[in-house]
């Protein structure tokens, strides 16, 4: 809990009765490997700050193919935003693929804290011109990139995560098979 309090008083500065708020309603939560957070059509009332571990959403398409849409490190915020802002069911489902901690909000819970302390709409404003900017690059890359590139732009946005996810995942997540990744990685090796 004391990373997030960090990073929240990095942005602004925190009162002791908003500190307290936030202890109130979030929960710290221990999550195995393969643990299903939020399932693709359940509906969402959840997100997860990642203390520890690493995360990642995804959806399955109507043949059973997985996509990668997101990993979530330590520091990282996860959740099924469409789900939540529309009052819809989940179009991903959020699994953790290590041993993780994770807090847990309410998020209808989370959203009382711009009434009771607006000094948090800047923080958020913050964490959700982050997160708009994070999609807009990745959607970009996707489209102008080679998979080499897309790649080398893995390794550094999520450094020492190869180590625990599967090739199927890193594969998914950068949109090619993973016979391609084999090739990507022979490639790179001979730089």
């Amino acid at each position: 809990m004391q990373t997030l309090i960090q990073k929240i008083r990095n942005s602004i500065i925190l009162t002791s009765e908003a500190e307290e708020y936030i202890y109130s309603i979030s929960k710290e939560k221990k999550v195995s490997k393969g643990e299903i957070l939020i399932r693709q059509g359940q509906m969402v009332n959840k997100t997860f700050f990642v203390t520890q571990g690493s995360l990642r959403s995804f959806c399955v398409d109507k043949e059973g193919k997985e996509h990668t849409l997101q990993f979530a490190v330590t520091d990282w915020w996860i959740s099924d935003f469409i789900a939540i802002y529309n009052h819809e069911p989940a179009s991903l489902t959020v699994q953790s693929i290590t041993d993780s901690v994770v807090i847990e909000f309410n998020f209808q819970k989370l959203a009382q804290i711009y009434l009771k302390f607006p000094e948090f709409e800047l923080f958020q404003r913050k964490n959700l011109e982050r997160h708009v900017v994070s999609l807009h690059k990745r959607i970009l890359n996707q489209l102008q990139l080679s998979a080499l590139e897309r790649y080398n732009l893995f390794l550094e946005q999520y450094p020492n995560i190869e180590q625990h996810v599967p090739n199927y995942h890193i594969a998914s997540y950068l949109g090619i098979t993973q016979q391609s990744l084999s090739r990507v990685r022979a490639e790179k090796a001979k730089m």
